[in-house]
C-alpha cells in the first residue's frame, strides 16, 4: 500500500507498523531483475510491450522494471504509462480518490502487448478494475500482469504471470512495499 493511500484509507490516520523485513531493498532488485528477464523470454523481446504501473503502488515498480529491461536490452527504450483506477472499482467511496494519482498511457494500446505492474496483488479487484479501464485505451494484443508480490486471498480468478515473491498472509496483515524492501506488519490507530 503506498503511503499516500494508507494516509486516506480507514483508519484514517492509521500507522502502518512493520513486524517483519520479507525483502531487503537487495531482494527487490534482484526480483526485478528476474521478472525483467522473464517479460524478455515470453514476449521475444521488447518490440510492442508497454508497461503500465498501477498508481500509486506500481508506478516505481514498472519504472524499476524499465530501467532494468533498457539495461538489458541496450539501446531499447521501454515507454512507462500510468493507470489510475479509482473509478472503475467496484468499491468506489469506500477507497481514497487521489488527485495526483494520474493516467497516463501515451500510445493507443491496439494491438501492443501491456504488462500491468503493481506492487501486491491481493483479492484481485484492483486488477479487474484496471481491466476495464484499459479497454478506454484500445484493444491490447495481450495483457500480461507483473507484481512485486502476490499474498493470496484472492477473490476474482487473476493470476500474475510475473512474481516478484509469493507470500502468504493473514487478511488483517498489510505488506508495504518501498524503497527500502517489502515489510509485513499492521495498521494502527
Amino acid at each position: 500500500m503506498a503511503e499516500r493511500e494508507r494516509r486516506l484509507t480507514p483508519p484514517f490516520g492509521g500507522v502502518f507498523v512493520a513486524r517483519t523485513r520479507v525483502m531487503t531493498s537487495d531482494d527487490t532488485e534482484r526480483a526485478v531483475w528476474r521478472m525483467a528477464h522473464e517479460i524478455l523470454e515470453r514476449n521475444h523481446g521488447i518490440d510492442d510491450v508497454l508497461l503500465v504501473g498501477l498508481q500509486t503502488g506500481g508506478v516505481p515498480l514498472a519504472r524499476n522494471l524499465a530501467d532494468a529491461l533498457e539495461r538489458i536490452e541496450e539501446g531499447a527504450s521501454v515507454v512507462v504509462g500510468t493507470l489510475d483506477v479509482a473509478f472503475y472499482r467496484d468499491d468506489i467511496g469506500l477507497r481514497p480518490v487521489l488527485p495526483e494519482a494520474t493516467t497516463d498511457i501515451p500510445y493507443d494500446l491496439t494491438g501492443r502487448t501491456v504488462v500491468l505492474v503493481d506492487d501486491v496483488l491481493f483479492t484481485g479487484r484492483t486488477i479487474r478494475a484496471a481491466l476495464d479501464a484499459l479497454t478506454d485505451f484500445g484493444r491490447p494484443r495481450a495483457v500480461q500482469l507483473a507484481v512485486m508480490v502476490d499474498r493470496g486471498h484472492r477473490e476474482l480468478p487473476i493470476r500474475p504471470d510475473y512474481v516478484g515473491k509469493n507470500l502468504p498472509t493473514r487478511r488483517d496483515e498489510v505488506v508495504n512495499v518501498g524503497p527500502d524492501g517489502v515489510d509485513l506488519g499492521e495498521m494502527v490507530k
